[in-house]
């Protein structure tokens, strides 16, 4: 029920975008509408030589682990492994409202992120020196740099290097943690140390676990809470010799600078943004085509004001959107008021989402981890119907509203008319979840209202959602019949307005404007003689001073 509603409620948001229009960073009209209380998404359109771009862009609040938190969420929580945004999101869902764009490059087998991935301070992969890093703090403050990895183990002998969660490499020593997957890879001829336990693995400390068991073949299970060390080739011995069974092993992750403050982060690159301006060549270890071939391409930044933005850059098809190098991603950053900015993977597996719903339009890959923004307070989903018309004609008779709790949380919802009067629905102690409810309106005065919810969670956090919509029974009682080759609408009007009616394709080409002017209340007709047989529907809009009403028939006609 949850995902059924709430992806309904998100593609009506994407699809009507109610909200007002703004100005796109090239001056084109762009549809801007709010995902959740202060996130808002628009989708701009760019007219360039080389064909239209669209780009995604969320622009969120500073990211302070209060309400608002930004972190890298991990594939099926295992980098042995790929899985797709949305149901990254979904799986994420009861905890917090997210929207979320992908994360780092990454090979598809097995799924590992090419550069840095940590998450509540623990690390899981390590950098990529050459190619550039995000870094999160506590406070919401991103930092892209480039950072180098350290690795050692130390058993009764010197410290001695090793990789993390990495694919086997001849000659080296890896450690696998729970991170890594449920086990080892496959290998013979090689000593695998298991250790049951282990402190989370944060870098610039030193973690310690003893040796359980002593092994020569993979793969092996990975204990949940500890970690393997496995060693080839002529490091073989140097495991066996220096821990043994029973052996107290100290393991070393070192990031240089040293980011052991930083409360996650995540690898990608490259530089796009440096104190406010576009970087037209990072000099990072991407090739050309990465670089400068148009692609579609996500990216994070951060504003002045600490503000976030999430962007992807549709590509893949010049009809529809052409894509961008790198330099243009980062001058449409800057025009957008990006100080800083750094890019993350692109090509196929570049997308957006919104719990769990698809705001790209090209088809989803799964891909490795991906960069979240959740919301941990009331979310309330845009009401089923944007105009609620209570004439009794069976079309948006009752409004159906729907809110998500995440936590247990003490709940108001009232709806608030154009005449500041207030009813209340609900006034209780609610559980974690969605709640839904419905509201006839019957005695509503017409105008525009809202829907809000406020909520206070048992640790203590009020929050408030709400969402606008009207009470217009100016038309209503829409019927159209086949006439010949083409039909006859008739529809009601309760109060005078100006009305167009429209025959239009399913994909909303208009066919034919059948009606363009004011008309008086009172039962309405209109006919079209129609061409050859198809489907279309017939479009009825009336505009007043209430507000605008919408109705729309499906219509099947036949040839003559």
């Amino acid at each position: 029920m949850f995902h059924k509603l709430f992806i309904a409620a998100v593609i009506a948001v994407i699809t009507a975008l109610p909200a007002a229009a703004s100005q796109g960073i090239t001056g084109q009209p762009v549809a801007q509408s709010l995902l959740m209380p202060g996130v808002s998404y628009e989708r701009d359109v760019e007219f360039t030589p080389h064909g239209p771009v669209v780009l995604d862009v969320v622009t969120a609040p500073r990211p302070d682990g209060s309400l608002y938190t930004l972190t890298p969420v991990l594939s099926n929580n295992a980098i042995v492994a790929t899985e797709k945004l949305t149901d990254m999101e979904k799986e994420l869902s009861t905890t917090a409202t997210l929207v979320g764009v992908n994360g780092d490059f990454f090979a598809a087998d097995p799924g590992k992120p090419s550069g840095i991935l940590m998450r509540n301070g623990t690390l899981d992969s390590a950098p990529i020196s050459s190619r550039s890093s995000l870094g999160i703090s506590a406070d919401g403050t991103l930092t892209v740099a480039p950072v180098s990895f350290d690795g050692s183990w130390h058993g009764t002998g010197q410290r001695r290097q090793l990789d993390l969660n990495a694919a086997p490499v001849k000659g080296h020593t890896t450690l696998y943690t729970s991170s890594w997957g449920p086990e080892t890879p496959a290998e013979s001829g090689v000593v695998i140390d298991v250790l049951p336990s282990i402190p989370p693995l944060q870098p610039n400390h030193i973690v310690t676990g003893v040796v359980s068991q002593v092994l020569d073949h993979g793969p092996v299970p990975i204990p949940p809470g500890g970690a393997v060390l496995v060693a080839r080739g002529g490091q073989a011995p140097h495991l066996t010799a220096e821990a043994p069974l029973g052996t107290t092993v100290e393991l070393r992750p070192t990031l240089t600078p040293n980011w052991s403050g930083m409360a996650s982060a995540i690898g990608g690159g490259p530089l796009l943004v440096a104190a406010g301006k576009p970087v037209f060549r990072a000099r990072e270890s991407f090739g050309d085509p990465v670089l400068n071939r148009r692609s579609a391409r996500s990216a994070v930044a951060q504003l002045n004001d600490g503000r976030i933005l999430l962007v992807t850059v549709e590509g893949g098809g010049s009809s529809y959107s052409a894509g961008m190098t790198n330099y243009e991603l980062g001058v449409a950053l800057v025009r957008l008021g990006a100080r800083t900015a750094m890019g993350l993977g692109s090509g196929t597996s570049a997308a957006m989402a919104f719990d769990g719903t698809l705001l790209t339009r090209a088809a989803e890959q799964p891909v490795a981890d991906a960069l979240m923004l959740s919301y941990n307070g009331v979310y309330v989903a845009p009401p089923v119907s944007t105009t609620l018309s209570p004439n009794g004609d069976g079309i948006d008779d009752v409004q159906t509203f729907s809110y998500k709790l995440v936590r247990p949380s003490q709940v108001m919802a009232t709806v608030v008319g154009p005449d500041r009067s207030t009813l209340t629905l609900v006034q209780d102690s609610e559980q974690a979840g969605v709640h839904t409810l419905q509201w006839d309106g019957m005695t509503a005065v017409e105008g525009s209202w809202r829907f809000s919810v406020t909520a206070t969670d048992d640790l203590g956090r009020t929050t408030t959602a709400d969402r606008q919509f009207a009470v217009n029974q100016t038309l209503g009682f829409l019927q159209v019949a086949p006439k010949g080759a083409g039909a006859t609408a008739t529809f009601q009007l309760a109060h005078s307005a100006t009305v167009t009616v429209t025959v239009e394709k399913a994909n909303g080409i208009v066919l034919a404007t059948l009606l363009s002017k004011k008309l008086d209340p009172g039962t309405q007709s209109v006919t079209w003689k129609g061409p050859a047989g198809g489907s279309y529907r017939v479009r009825v809009v009336a505009t007043n001073a209430i507000g605008k009403a919408t109705l729309l028939s499906p219509l099947s006609s036949r040839r003559s």
